[in-house]
């Protein structure tokens, strides 16, 4: 592309620091964070500081530095200049945990050759799609069975005559159940039960880990590790407790794959097989034997951790967009129940005849970023917004801004799933329709486990809307708090009605 189009009136790219910024010293900024509750509200503040400053700002917050941007011209560039082995910001406090606990590392901590290495064998599991084919039926059998939990709940608490009920509720609670239950059923290849009338305390305590662990984050991600070792203790033995949580309740699953996997060939049974199923992403990586235990413990652990309130939040936003834009939810249910009954129970089939599923799932994503920036260090000095950015920096996509500007989308407030269809690519403004959905990330570093979520963000919402209308009683937005992810500030109270 042309860079004289990128120059100032006299020609000239302008300097790093001449890039407007929120403030010179991190210190002072990491104070008015804390007094302003700003980390509880960091996407609306990114929003409010791209409107003041304009599509590209500098902030220093605390030990964190970084350029953020919104505008997929400038996003599109930065990510041609990510390298073979990209980087995303390292979760400091998550990597302290590691070290200190002397735990390996997963591929979201790592960097570099070593991250590649993994990455390209845990691929093969779980992102490929011969992989998908094997553990969606999986994946359906857990959303199916959430249907089924749920019908029997309306019909035995819900108002209205026998076999039209309808009930009102706060449905997130049975959502994490869910994402826990799917998760555990395609990385162990084993159900724990989350759906029977008394799920274990255990599993409830593993969920509550990940919400200790996830809320405990942010406010550490600012400071230096070190110095809350020692000073920071309440905060810094909270986060590392959860992890300590997760880790155990992984490592127990971990445990039990291995003996069945030693038990089964020690009975002589083929490779592959455990009488032909598919053993969960756990079997096939310690079938295939290419990752180190310690490696598999590592990754395994991460994708749990990972798994649970990334889907089941995004499902809680779902469910309330759809309730209140009837007319969309019909068209979506429409489309589903077509495919649903072409597929002869195949879900691979039924999702790729409904695309507005996945576009629901986009829609929501786009307007409900669950994580709300894409980081990467750029490995040659590049130019954004007619700025000079030196290679190394931290430069930040901020994906709720970019999700809600006119100038990327039309008509940005309005929860739309047809705008992403193929057939008719409008919504869209400006040349380039890349680097519009990015919530999963882009590239060799994006989520690992996208295809997984997607999946099971797609079949739950499908299995829901074959068996309930959904409504809502109250219309006005959802106000929304970031822990290390967005989310509701009180869950939505959905009502589910018996077709």
């Amino acid at each position: 592309c042309n860079l004289t189009s990128f120059y100032g009136v006299d020609g000239r790219v302008r300097s790093f620091d001449e890039i407007p910024h929120t403030g010179r010293n991190g210190w002072v900024n990491l104070v008015k964070f804390w007094r302003e509750d700003r980390f509880r509200q960091l996407h609306k503040h990114m929003e409010k500081t791209f409107n003041t400053l304009g599509p590209i700002y500098r902030e220093h917050v605390g030990t964190q530095s970084s350029v953020n941007i919104m505008l997929p011209s400038d996003i599109s560039e930065l990510f041609r200049s990510e390298g073979l082995h990209p980087r995303r910001m390292t979760l400091q406090p998550w990597a302290t945990h590691r070290e200190t606990r002397h735990h390996s590392k997963g591929v979201f901590l790592k960097n570099g050759e070593e991250w590649r290495a993994d990455r390209l064998l845990l691929n093969k599991e779980v992102m490929m799609s011969a992989a998908v084919k094997r553990f969606l039926p999986l994946l359906d059998e857990v959303a199916r069975d959430f249907c089924r939990m749920l019908r029997a709940k309306v019909e035995r608490e819900g108002r209205g005559e026998e076999g039209r009920r309808s009930l009102t509720m706060d449905p997130s609670p049975d959502l994490f159940r869910f994402a826990l239950e799917a998760s555990c059923h395609v990385i162990y290849g084993e159900r724990i039960g989350l759906f029977s009338s008394s799920p274990s305390l255990e599993s409830q305590k593993f969920i509550w880990a990940v919400e200790r662990m996830l809320a405990t984050t942010p406010p550490l991600l600012y400071l230096p590790p070190r110095l809350l070792l020692r000073i920071g203790a309440p905060l810094w033995t909270q986060h590392a407790s959860a992890w300590d949580h997760i880790f155990t309740h992984a490592e127990a699953r971990i445990q039990r794959g291995y003996q069945q996997l030693s038990s089964s060939h020690g009975r002589g049974a083929e490779a592959g097989a455990a009488g032909g199923r598919y053993t969960g992403v756990l079997g096939q990586l310690m079938e295939k034997g290419q990752l180190s235990l310690d490696l598999i413990k590592a990754n395994i652990t991460e994708l749990m951790a990972g798994g649970v309130d990334t889907t089941a939040v995004p499902l809680q936003f779902a469910l309330f967009e759809l309730g209140r834009n009837p007319k969309v939810q019909e068209r979506v249910r429409q489309q589903v129940r077509v495919s649903w009954a072409q597929a002869g129970g195949d879900p691979q089939k039924a999702l790729q005849e409904a695309p507005l599923l996945k576009g629901t799932v986009k829609e929501i994503l786009r307007l409900y970023p669950v994580g709300t920036t894409v980081q990467r260090y750029p490995i040659k000095d590049i130019v954004l917004q007619n700025y000079h950015v030196p290679a190394g920096t931290m430069v930040q996509a901020c994906l709720y801004p970019l999700g809600r500007s006119a100038e990327v989308f039309e008509d940005p407030l309005s929860f739309n799933p047809e705008r992403w269809s193929s057939s008719r690519e409008e919504g869209q403004r400006g040349d380039r329709t890349g680097f519009r959905s990015l919530a999963f990330g882009f590239g060799a570093r994006q989520c690992v486990g996208r295809r997984i979520a997607e999946n099971e963000l797609q079949l739950l919402l499908m299995h829901v809307l074959l068996s309930f209308h959904l409504s809502v009683s109250y219309t006005e937005d959802i106000s929304t708090t970031c822990t290390l992810i967005l989310q509701p500030e009180t869950p939505p109270r959905i009502t589910f009605s018996k077709l």
